[in-house]
């Protein structure tokens, strides 16, 4: 296994899950490891963030499958459906990387609102988990880690923001 921790969850209603995620991943680059980044629920949110990884490539690779603007949760339910068939697809890439070993570091991002909203029951997500091969290092973030999970985790972090000025 690569590092002390096979799966780390980055959780909470604090502000910058997805940069720590990110950050363990540059940490990832920079001892020589290939990193995959896969979000959720961001839409086209993070486009300026998604092309700066982009840069990092071939040894980061950084994905998106929605193609909405704005929140999923206020989309109609005519674009939820369409959306919620990208989201499938990107679920089954995240699967694919790791049953093929396709990177050494593996971060979904916000893969923890998917159970929120619904789109992915926590049986699946438990199932998902455990085609990680030992090797592989994952990270998946979210606002709400289930403890019903706990099990399939090494280290949970929870992320607090403390005050936010207007």
């Amino acid at each position: 296994m690569f590092g002390k921790y096979g799966v780390t969850v980055v959780c909470g209603n604090g502000i910058g899950k997805t940069n720590a995620a990110i950050g363990k991943g540059i940490k990832a680059l920079a001892d020589g490891k290939t990193v995959t980044l896969i979000q959720f629920l961001k839409g086209k949110a993070n486009g300026d963030l998604m092309q700066v990884l982009k840069k990092l490539e071939p040894e980061m690779k950084a994905f998106s499958f929605e193609k909405y603007e704005g929140l999923f949760e206020n989309l109609p339910e005519e674009e939820k459906k369409e959306e919620i068939l990208n989201i499938r697809n990107g679920l089954s890439f995240a699967r694919k990387v790791m049953v093929t070993g396709g990177a050494d570091v593996l971060i979904l991002d916000e893969v923890l609102g998917l159970v929120d909203l619904g789109i992915l029951p926590q049986d699946e997500l438990r199932q998902l988990l455990a085609v990680r091969p030992e090797e592989m290092q994952l990270i998946i973030t979210g606002k709400v880690f289930p403890e019903e999970l706990k099990d399939c985790v090494d280290l949970v972090s929870r992320i607090e923001t403390i005050y936010r000025k207007n």
